[in-house]
């Protein structure tokens, strides 16, 4: 069993914002696969089904972001989750927007979401897949990563989208490696 993540805020008024990024991702990688995210279970909405070889449980906490790690924490427990097993799709404020980066292990880069879930699992070697989101160049980044997305990036968005589905796809199908290697250098044109 694979946990794949999706990281984002509850509710409509976050819905469209850069910081779910991560959620429309996992919810992508969900529609691709067939995967109903329909049951309530560990402090989210989850589904578990067939991704790429795996079987997956895909997750989206409804904890709010910074509360990420107890719903995480919950169901890596509970459904007996390697720290490799575990991926964890989130925005990036400091790559350029319509850009990916897979990382097998690592730190929090100071995301909030993914200091809480290093916290409570007490495990910083699980997969990232970080989607760039950009940093503003001057003002508010708690504004930013809380705005939509411009006319602009809406209309990338579905490429943006299903790419980082393919790249959660290889991952789960070929290894992290492998999805490093074909989508570390990725760049949405626009």
């Amino acid at each position: 069993m694979k946990l794949l993540v999706g990281l984002g805020n509850p509710g409509d008024k976050y819905s469209l914002t850069r910081h779910n990024i991560g959620f429309m991702a996992a919810d992508h990688v969900a529609l691709r696969n067939r995967v109903s995210l329909k049951k309530k279970g560990y402090q989210a909405l989850y589904g578990v089904g067939r991704v790429a070889t795996s079987e997956t449980t895909i997750l989206l906490p409804q904890t709010f972001m910074n509360c990420s790690g107890s719903s995480v924490n919950a169901a890596y427990k509970s459904l007996g989750i390697q720290p490799g097993d575990l991926i964890v799709i989130c925005d990036d404020l400091d790559l350029p927007f319509g850009r990916l980066r897979i990382k097998a292990t690592g730190g929090h880069g100071g995301h909030n979401g993914l200091r809480d879930i290093i916290a409570l699992t007490g495990h910083k070697d699980f997969i990232r897949l970080r989607i760039g989101i950009g940093r503003p160049e001057r003002g508010d980044v708690t504004g930013h990563v809380l705005s939509r997305f411009s006319p602009n990036e809406q209309k990338l968005l579905p490429e943006l989208l299903d790419t980082a589905a393919e790249a959660a796809e290889k991952i789960l199908a070929d290894g992290v490696t492998a999805a490093m290697n074909s989508f570390n250098n990725y760049k949405l044109l626009n």
